[in-house]
């Protein structure tokens, strides 16, 4: 194990010691309000506009989805009535439930919901592939959105009623129809909580209401984002807390309920505490990567990408995350989810074979290395992901890399990706992040995995192959099929590096034990009720 994996995420003596100054957090007013500590601040309350997991949370607050993804990866009617599959399969006919409202108080029209799926499809890669297959999207009547497609496609309902990062949230045509490439500030929904703006306050706290004009489905049962969403509070409230210490001293002194992302140093602490619960929820974990640049050199070299394979201990990089347990980590993990259908053993020996660092420095300078400087971008203030980019700084280092490790803050650090320049002129070479293992589940929701080239995403991979194979999985009829292209795009993978797997943790939240009810998956906040 490196020098750097050892080390703990935070500093145990100054953890445990941040109790000390912890502010007040005013008690709730009897049991109606439930007061929660995200993982981090919301930023953008655009649901298209950006993939990151606390939009996505913010957004199943307030906005509804056409349909809904249940705990066993099952999708179900959520705002529709039913639909119709016509036309061989190239006809959808989707029909709205009775009494849904936006929070402005007007109804819910099939013309909204067809400007949604228009602008999620602008921006999201399951919403472009949908895009990409549609001939004409209409509303014919109120409550009818019709969708003619070019080829039959029995993923639509999956796509439109997808849980993870972006959803397909239903907002009115007036918010929707505008530019996508320009982020919403009104958040009007029909979901089952308001955003209460006029009591947001940047980096301190995010109010939002009970939508008391909500009607819930009917039938079913709660799961995931699937099933009837009763809500039990008549405010929930997120407070920003970004020191770990402070967050666990509010939890411990009982003035928050619910702590979303506790780092490992202060789990024994909250299970020491008879008042609290350290739960893993989402049971898909987070899959660690690393994202080379393949636009700037060395990276641009797919002979010195694929020598770091070889490199790779990714135990080593989730113990510096969650520690010696077992149980919260998950190594040999490729390019899918490990609990996914699609997940293989193709190419795996890249991974798992035995660790050699001599060889790797000599297969790097053979395939060209030249000493360029690699810049490798650190996000300082979230712990999770300094601790992986430290371990990952360390073993390019030991690769025989000049390394220019680059301490910032997180969201300085996203701005910084977009930058296609040279690392010496304000670009970088190599970040690291995490997916949840429902965004890394198969090809058509792996957003990494995309080979896009300079109309992809930060790191921009160009694989004709890999996308050519992403299309085959899209049309492939039935679930043996889809596997076996999923080998062979694992397989592509390894040849092509689009990013390097650094395996799988488990993030258990924390909360009250007086609190029941709540959901597997990420943080939701309906059927959650006190006592």
């Amino acid at each position: 194990m490196s020098r750097v994996s050892r080390r703990s995420v935070l500093a145990g003596a100054a953890a445990l010691a941040a109790p000390l100054a912890a502010p007040r957090i005013a008690a709730a007013q009897g049991s109606r309000t439930l007061k929660f500590i995200p993982h981090a601040d919301l930023t953008v309350v655009d649901p298209s506009w950006t993939t990151a997991y606390i939009t996505r949370n913010h957004a199943m607050m307030c906005f509804d989805t056409l349909f809904g993804t249940d705990a066993a990866n099952a999708v179900s009617p959520q705002m529709l009535e039913g639909h119709v599959i016509e036309d061989d399969g190239k006809t959808w006919k989707l029909t709205l439930r009775d009494g849904l409202k936006f929070h402005d108080g007007a109804p819910v029209l099939a013309r909204d919901a067809a400007a949604s799926i228009r602008r999620w499809a602008a921006r999201d890669n399951y919403g472009k592939t949908i895009a990409s297959l549609t001939d004409e999207m209409t509303a014919p009547d109120d409550k009818t959105i019709r969708i003619r497609l070019k080829r039959a496609f029995p993923l639509l309902s999956a796509a439109l009623g997808k849980g993870g990062s972006s959803v397909c949230a239903i907002m009115p045509e007036r918010l929707a129809a505008g530019d996508a490439t320009k982020p919403i500030t009104e958040v009007i929904g029909s979901g089952p909580f308001r955003f209460v703006a006029a009591e947001r306050n940047t980096g301190a706290k995010v109010v939002y209401a009970r939508n008391e004009a909500y009607v819930p489905r009917a039938s079913g049962t709660p799961s995931f984002t699937a099933g009837p969403k009763i809500v039990n509070f008549d405010r929930v409230e997120w407070h920003i807390i970004p020191d770990q210490g402070t967050a666990s001293a509010a939890l411990q002194a009982g003035e928050v309920d619910w702590w979303e992302l506790p780092t490992a140093d202060l789990w024994p602490l909250i299970k020491a505490n008879p008042k609290l619960s350290l739960t893993v929820h989402d049971k898909t974990g987070y899959m660690g990567f690393m994202r080379l640049n393949h636009l700037t050199a060395p990276f641009n070299n797919p002979a010195i990408r694929r020598a770091l394979f070889g490199a790779v201990s990714q135990d080593d990089f989730m113990q510096a995350v969650v520690g010696t347990d077992p149980a919260m980590r998950r190594d040999g993990v490729g390019f899918f989810c490990p609990t996914s259908p699609m997940a293989n053993e193709a190419g795996m020996a890249a991974l798992t074979g035995p660790r050699d660092m001599a060889k790797v420095k000599a297969a790097i300078l053979a395939a060209g290395y030249k000493g360029e400087k690699v810049a490798v971008l650190v996000p300082s203030d979230v712990p999770t992901l300094k601790a992986i980019a430290e371990v990952g700084a360390d073993m390019l280092t030991r690769c025989g890399f000049n390394v220019d490790a680059q301490y910032m803050d997180w969201g300085s650090m996203v701005q910084r990706l977009s930058r296609v320049d040279a690392a010496d002129q304000g670009g970088w070479n190599v970040y690291h992040s995490y997916w949840s293992g429902l965004d890394q589940w198969d090809p058509a929701v792996n957003a990494s995995l995309r080979a896009l080239g300079r109309n992809g995403g930060p790191g921009w991979p160009d694989s004709p192959k890999i996308e050519g194979l992403r299309d085959a999985w899209l049309a492939a009829a039935s679930l043996d099929e889809q596997k076996r292209i999923a080998r062979d795009l694992q397989l592509q993978a390894f040849e092509d590096v689009p990013y390097l797997p650094l395996g799988q943790n488990f993030a258990p939240m924390a909360y009250k034990k007086e609190l029941t009810g709540v959901l597997d998956g990420y943080a939701l906040f309906w059927n959650v009720k006190r006592g």
